[in-house]
């Protein structure tokens, strides 16, 4: 970026950011220095896309008008800590409206493409229309600037996500990788195509070591553009790391949203893998399609149980102290590390293990890598499957698809594999298609067509006000079982004022753990941003652009036929209260009616301005 003015509040049209725009359809390829049009633009992500997005009428996810763009944040590739994002947006295939309309979307990611994707001088990369053969794109750095080219790619048609990188790196040294697997390539019949990011461990390793930008669909958007890698290419540009942001990184790791994620040696609960033991507290762990039944399966995938068998060493992204995941492997019987099976995170492992019944640790990890390798979206993937398995229980005589049921394996990996190569378009479309076709949308657990993540929607009505995926977009999940929030006067403020901050990370670079309580809105953003790009910016103005870009994702939702009737929770919730689940009922209708009311009367007046 460059950078003409100190102050990006007052003054952003003299901070200009490169674009690169390409034409996939004749190949040409266009850059421009690009002025801000306000805070958000500065920050990056998707508060810049989604103002682009706003322009575009769209109808169909697959169209030559839908845009795909890849951009990072304004602290990707800086020495921040955890500025490594990468950002995928667009029109999305999987969510939507009841009126058929797409909703604007973005996924993103962690790994090291992004500060590589920085470093070649690029700050965003469009992609217009479809490639008539398939291609992958190289962005490269040159004495004249960033260098964009297509390259052919048929050789890397039906590789999995991991093969496609380990080919392309043979030919691309000092590079990172963005690729999409099988059902990116099979976007007509699957929708929740990820795009999948390389590590620093996993080509060191060779071993499957992704970050994904998952949510979505963007990576069956990038199959249906016919792009099906990336690869960023540049020498490293870290530059020394001054006191303030030696301050600010040793912050992230001892305190922020990081403290309680730490390894077990650091004492922290052992990555993202701890909520299990916070939510079993509550009988809160998604079980059997999100019902808990008030026993101590979910237990089973304990890490203190998992240990007894497979070998877990815990692994941070690059230059993070964090070392959030957990990588699992077999266990020799002699002790040592065997065979990798998969990287452990909470939601995969949940969506992918107990939700589906499955409680062995092995059987769980090969389902997580079988997902990671066809490129889909994790959450998605487990969220559609244990809806059919809740379909088949309640219709034991008259299955759907192969039968599969809860705690059958061989079953849920036969979908899987059916999935990833677009010959199941019941699972790759998701559970709102699917349960409307089969007229049993009750216990499809999607919001607004994208499928919950793995926290009980009976913790958290902040689901419905998400405008990317409920734990990503909008702060509540832990406000009720980590907070002790029950009153109305908390959960408004939360979802209108202080938890939909949370969408500040996806607009600057930086991960969510980097101070996931209070978003972007902190000094030790501020600190940050002045010592690496000696801007003066302020809490409030961070915070600020937060929200507008927040509301503008409302706004988009509201114009793609979204009514306020799909900003709810599945309906078994109120149906069929659980009695398992530990914790005060916050979807009693008196409480939910009361809520979606205040709400509404926060959000309308704002949206007013933003709507066309």
């Amino acid at each position: 970026m460059n950078f003409q003015t100190t102050d990006p509040a007052a003054a952003p049209a003299a901070i200009f950011y490169k674009r690169c725009t390409v034409d996939l359809k004749s190949g040409a390829v266009n850059f421009a220095d690009v002025p801000c049009r306000n805070l958000e633009d500065v920050l990056g992500g998707f508060g810049r896309s989604f103002q682009d997005l706003a322009e575009r009428r769209i109808t169909t996810a697959y169209c030559d008008e839908n845009p795909l763009i890849v951009n990072t944040g304004l602290l990707t590739g800086s020495t921040a800590m955890t500025g490594l994002r990468t950002y995928f947006s667009g029109y999305s295939p999987i969510k939507g409206s009841l009126a058929g309309l797409p909703a604007a979307m973005w996924s993103t990611g962690s790994g090291k493409f992004g500060a590589k994707f920085k470093w070649t001088g690029l700050d965003e990369l469009v992609f217009e229309g479809c490639s008539p053969q398939p291609v992958y794109v190289v962005i490269s750095e040159s004495e004249s600037g960033p260098q964009v080219a297509l390259k052919p790619a048929g050789h890397l048609l039906g590789l999995s996500t991991h093969e496609k990188v380990m080919a392309l790196q043979k030919d691309y040294d000092n590079a990172h990788f963005a690729a999409i697997g099988p059902a990116g390539e099979n976007w007509r019949e699957n929708y929740m195509g990820a795009v999948a990011l390389s590590t620093e461990n996993q080509l060191k390793q060779k071993q499957d070591k992704f970050r994904f930008a998952g949510r979505g669909g963007m990576g069956s958007l990038m199959g249906y553009k016919n792009v099906l890698a990336l690869v960023a290419q540049s020498s490293d540009k870290l530059k020394a790391v001054s006191e303030a942001v030696k301050k600010v990184n040793l912050n992230v790791i001892k305190g922020g949203g990081s403290a309680r994620i730490q390894p077990l040696s650091r004492g922290g609960g052992g990555g993202t893998w701890a909520a299990y033991d916070v939510l079993q507290e509550f009988h809160a762990v998604p079980l059997n399609n999100f019902r808990p039944q008030g026993n101590d399966l979910p237990e089973r995938l304990f890490r203190s149980n998992v240990e007894k068998n497979y070998d877990i060493k815990s692994e941070a992204c690059y230059r993070c102290g964090i070392t959030c995941h957990n990588n699992v492997s077999e266990k020799n019987p002699d002790g040592s590390r065997g065979e990798f099976l998969a990287k452990f995170d909470y939601e995969p492992l949940n969506l992918l293990g107990t939700n589906l019944g499955i409680h062995d640790a092995g059987q769980a990890a090969r389902l997580i890598q079988l997902g990671d390798n066809y490129g889909m979206d994790a959450i998605s993937l487990g969220v559609t499957l244990s809806y059919v398995m809740a379909y088949n229980e309640r219709h034991p005589g008259a299955t759907i698809l192969n039968g599969a049921t809860f705690g059958d394996y061989e079953k849920a990996r036969e979908l899987i594999v059916l999935a990833g190569t677009g010959k199941c378009p019941e699972i790759g479309r998701g559970s709102m298609r699917l349960s409307h076709s089969l007229g049993e949308p009750g216990y499809a657990y999607h919001v607004k067509g994208l499928e919950i993540p793995a926290y009980q929607p009976e913790t958290n009505p902040g689901y419905a006000w998400a405008i990317a995926g409920g734990h990503m977009s909008m702060g509540t999940y832990g406000l009720l079982v980590r907070e002790g929030k029950s009153d109305l006067e908390s959960w408004v403020t939360g979802i209108t004022v202080d938890k939909l901050q949370i969408v500040g990370f996806d607009m600057i670079g930086l991960c969510k753990f980097f101070d996931i309580a209070k978003g972007i809105g902190t000094q030790m953003v501020v600190d940050c941003l002045k010592s690496e790009f000696d801007l003066e910016v302020g809490i409030e103005e961070l915070r600020a652009a937060v929200r507008r870009a927040f509301l503008r994702g409302l706004a988009l939702e509201i114009r793609q036929g979204y009514t306020k009737a799909e900003y709810c929770l599945p309906a078994e919730v109120f149906e069929d209260p659980n009695p398992h689940i530990k914790l005060p009922n916050l979807t009693r209708p008196e409480f939910i009616t009361e809520l979606e009311k205040r709400v509404w009367e926060v959000f309308e007046p704002e949206l007013a301005g933003l709507q066309e």
